[in-house]
C-alpha cells in the first residue's frame, strides 16, 4: 500500500532540495541576464495566454476564457513592463552623501500556494517576480486546478531550458496533500499564499515568513453625486469579470437612499436582478456550505448558472444576482465575500453610514484588502479615504480592473 501524505512529504523535500542547488547558480546571473530570461518567459507565457486560459476554465469551471486570457497577459506582458528596467541584481543604490550602500541579496527558495480560482496567472505572477530577484519557487496547487497550473509550470521550465539554465529554478509538487504542503512550507525561505482562508492561516502558522493573500469583501459606495450609469456600468464589468473570480471584485453595493431608485433602475437596465421572497431565500441556500464557508459549486459561475441551481427563473439577460441586506456578520449571507455572480445590496442616508458600514463589511472578512467609491464630491473621497482598514481605495473605475492594475496605474499584481 502506498502512503500518497509521505509521497507527496518526499516530493516536496526533494523539489526544494533541486530548487536550492539551482538558485545557487542563478544567483551568480549577471542582472543583464537575468532580465533577459525574465522577459523570455514573459513572451512565452504571453503567447499561451488563451491556451492556458482554456485548459483553466475546462478544468476548474470557473470563469471565461477571454477573461482569463486578459488576466494571463497582465501577469505576464504588463508586469514585465513594470519590472524591466528594476535593478534586483548586486548593488541596487549607492547614496554617497548618506554613506549607505543597498545591495540586493535573494531569499533563496520560495513557495508559491496558487488557488483554483486564478491558476494560471498566479503560476505566472509568481514566477516572474520570483526569479527577477534571483529566487526559485516551488508550486503546490490547488488539486482541482492541477493541470492548468502544471502546464504553465511545464512551459516556463522549457524556456528556462532554452535560455541555458536549470529549470528547477520553478518546479511544482505532482502529489499535492495538505501533509506534503505544509512539508514544503516548512523547508522554504518564504511563502507567497494565495488562497483560502485555511490556506493562508497554515502559511502563517507554518514557521517560515509568508505573505499572504486571502479573501476581500469590496464595499463599493455610490454616492449621491456619482455619474449613477458610469458606476454602475464600470460596478456590472467588474463584478462580471471572469464571473467574480479576482477577490478584488466588488462584493456589496452602498448607494445612498436618495438616489437608491435610480441606482435600481440602471442596474436592473444593465442586467442586475434583484432577488425577492422565495427567490432569495433560495440562493441562500446554494451560496454556502452549513459551516458557513462560500460553496464551490457556485465560484465563478455566470448568472443563470446560480439561478438554475437554486431553481429560480430570471430573465435571459440577467448578468447579475443581487440579494438586499439588512445586516452584516454570519447570519447574512450576501455581506460576505462571493466570488460569483453574487452581489449584495444596501442603502443608507449619507457617506457618514456608508463609512460605517464599509468598515463592518470589511472586517468581515475583508480587512487589508480592497475598497471603492463612485463620487465628484473630493472632500467625500478624501474623507471616506481615511482610517479605512484596506490597502487600496478604487474611485471611479471598476475595483477588479482598478486593484489589479489593469484600469489604473496601480502596480499589476495577483498578489
Amino acid at each position: 500500500m502506498v502512503d500518497k501524505d509521505l509521497l507527496s512529504i518526499q516530493e516536496a523535500r526533494a523539489l526544494v532540495h533541486s530548487a536550492r542547488s539551482a538558485q545557487n547558480e542563478f544567483a551568480q546571473l549577471s542582472q543583464e541576464r537575468v532580465d533577459s530570461i525574465v522577459k523570455a518567459i514573459a513572451e512565452a507565457a504571453s503567447k499561451q495566454a488563451t491556451e492556458l486560459a482554456q485548459l483553466a476554465v475546462e478544468e476548474t469551471g470557473f470563469g471565461k476564457v477571454e477573461d482569463k486570457t486578459t488576466k494571463n497577459r497582465l501577469a505576464s506582458e504588463k508586469l514585465y513592463q513594470a519590472i524591466k528596467d528594476m535593478k534586483t541584481i548586486g548593488v541596487i543604490n549607492n547614496d554617497i552623501a548618506k554613506k549607505i550602500i543597498e545591495i540586493a541579496v535573494p531569499t533563496g527558495v520560495i513557495a508559491g500556494i496558487v488557488p483554483s480560482t486564478n491558476p494560471t496567472s498566479t503560476t505566472i505572477y509568481k514566477s516572474l517576480i520570483s526569479l527577477k530577484s534571483g529566487n526559485a519557487i516551488v508550486f503546490t496547487p490547488h488539486p482541482s486546478a492541477s493541470k492548468c497550473i502544471g502546464k504553465t509550470v511545464t512551459l516556463i521550465r522549457e524556456t528556462l531550458r532554452s535560455c541555458g539554465v536549470s529549470e528547477d529554478m520553478v518546479s511544482v509538487m505532482n502529489i499535492p496533500t495538505i501533509e506534503g504542503s505544509g512539508e514544503l512550507m516548512r523547508k522554504v525561505d518564504l511563502i507567497l499564499a494565495t488562497g483560502g482562508p485555511g490556506m493562508v492561516k497554515a502559511a502563517y502558522s507554518s514557521g517560515t515568513p509568508a505573505l499572504g493573500v486571502g479573501a476581500g469583501n469590496v464595499p463599493v459606495y455610490i454616492e449621491r453625486t456619482a455619474d449613477i450609469n458610469d458606476a454602475v456600468t464600470k460596478i456590472m464589468a467588474s463584478k462580471t469579470f471572469d464571473n467574480g473570480t479576482i477577490c478584488a471584485s466588488e462584493q456589496a453595493i452602498i448607494t445612498d437612499k436618495v438616489i437608491d431608485a435610480q441606482v435600481r433602475t440602471t442596474l436592473k437596465a444593465q442586467g442586475g436582478y434583484f432577488l425577492q421572497g422565495s427567490e432569495l431565500d433560495n440562493v441562500k441556500r446554494v451560496m454556502e456550505r452549513p459551516n458557513g464557508s462560500m460553496n464551490p459549486a457556485i465560484v465563478g459561475r455566470d448568472a443563470k448558472y446560480i439561478a438554475d441551481l437554486a431553481g429560480i427563473t430570471v430573465p435571459s439577460d440577467t448578468r447579475l444576482l443581487i440579494g438586499e441586506e439588512s445586516g452584516v456578520g454570519p447570519a447574512y449571507p450576501f455581506s460576505k465575500e462571493k466570488l460569483t455572480a453574487l452581489i449584495g445590496y444596501y442603502t443608507v442616508e449619507g457617506w457618514n453610514e456608508a463609512c460605517e458600514l464599509s468598515v463592518k463589511l470589511l472586517h468581515n472578512g475583508g480587512v487589508g484588502h480592497s475598497l471603492a467609491i463612485h463620487s465628484k464630491d473630493e472632500s467625500v473621497i478624501c474623507a471616506f479615504g481615511l482610517k479605512k482598514p484596506v490597502s487600496r481605495m478604487l474611485v471611479n473605475t471598476p475595483s477588479t480592473h482598478g486593484a489589479v492594475g489593469l484600469s489604473t496605474n496601480l502596480f499589476p499584481s495577483f498578489t
